[in-house]
């Protein structure tokens, strides 16, 4: 009992910042601008400036970040074509299955995985986190959207998809901080300063903004909550356990329990974007993203004491 208090304690504070924005959110005043103007900052400067900071002072380790993204993407690859034979046991139709597509494997690793991994392990975790979410966002944006088209009417051309890729402000960060790191490149303090500024204020922004997300969110009817608590039950327990289970039999634990501990996230905002643009179940993701965020306040101190 008293590691799961101490596991609490470290992630604790976080939840209270998410749970300000859900109060917050009550406030007639504060309006979807509000999230958009948040969500902005944290894509455009707030993420690139933290990935920037960790990434440029690190002791770059290949055999450390090759098995992370090797393991990572075998985890989200098997996961989202999973939602193949599963959709086919359980009958799902086929605009649940293309979001499902995206609300498997897809985790908020980088809005909330990233200041739960600091606070539970210090700073030193920061490049680990960083690589991890930039394995989800690579994935999230190719196969993740190339599923959804291909089982769907719309269609991008590879092209396209490519230029997402490079656009996307943290995974441009992420490849400047590998040159960096790769290189021992010295960055100017004045600069690196200035991103030490910024990369401190992005977790309390994004928590805020994830708790006017879920402050916002309509209840709806109790049998509705069915479905998103079975799924929120598989993506909080069952796939992390399993990623544990398969992890452990290859590397040792405190080099896995990164990986476990990022694939127990609650499904992340990004997703439900996506299912918004490719009109999906949004209602679907938008109540997992709400329900799966609230259980991971008590599943991520579980998987805290279970990891050591």
């Amino acid at each position: 009992m008293d590691s799961f208090f101490s596991a609490f304690q470290a992630i604790g504070p976080l939840f209270l910042v998410i749970f300000a924005g859900i109060i917050v959110s009550r406030n007639k005043s504060v309006n979807s601008q509000w999230l958009e103007v948040l969500n902005n900052y944290a894509l455009w400067l707030g993420f690139p400036a933290l990935i920037l900071v960790a990434l440029s002072r690190l002791q770059w380790d290949y055999q450390l970040y090759s098995n992370l993204i090797v393991a990572n993407s075998i985890r989200i690859v098997g996961s989202v074509f999973l939602v193949l034979p599963v959709s086919a046991i359980l009958k799902l139709e086929n605009r649940m299955r293309r979001t499902l597509f995206f609300a498997v494997a897809f985790g908020n690793v980088a809005y909330l995985g990233i200041p739960v991994l600091r606070s539970a392990w210090g700073e030193a975790i920061l490049p680990e986190a960083t690589m991890i979410s930039a394995v989800y966002l690579f994935w999230l944006f190719t196969l993740g959207i190339f599923m959804v088209e291909f089982y769907g009417d719309e269609k991008t051309s590879f092209r396209t998809l490519i230029l997402r890729l490079l656009k996307n402000p943290m995974l441009i960060a992420v490849f400047l901080g590998i040159v960096i790191a790769v290189n021992q490149i010295k960055v100017p303090e004045m600069i690196m300063g200035g991103l030490d500024l910024v990369a401190g204020s992005v977790t309390g922004v994004v928590l805020f903004s994830l708790g006017l997300f879920v402050g916002k969110q309509s209840v709806g009817k109790l049998r509705d909550w069915y479905p998103v608590l079975a799924f929120s039950v598989v993506i909080l327990f069952v796939l992390p356990l399993c990623v544990h289970l398969i992890s452990q039999r290859f590397v040792d634990s405190t080099v896995s329990r990164t990986w476990v501990l990022e694939a127990a996230m609650p499904l992340g905002l990004t997703p439900y974007a996506l299912c918004l643009k490719y009109n999906l179940h949004a209602e679907f993701a938008s109540r997992v993203v709400v329900l799966s965020t609230l259980l991971a306040l008590l599943s991520l101190p579980l998987w805290l004491v279970f990891l050591k």
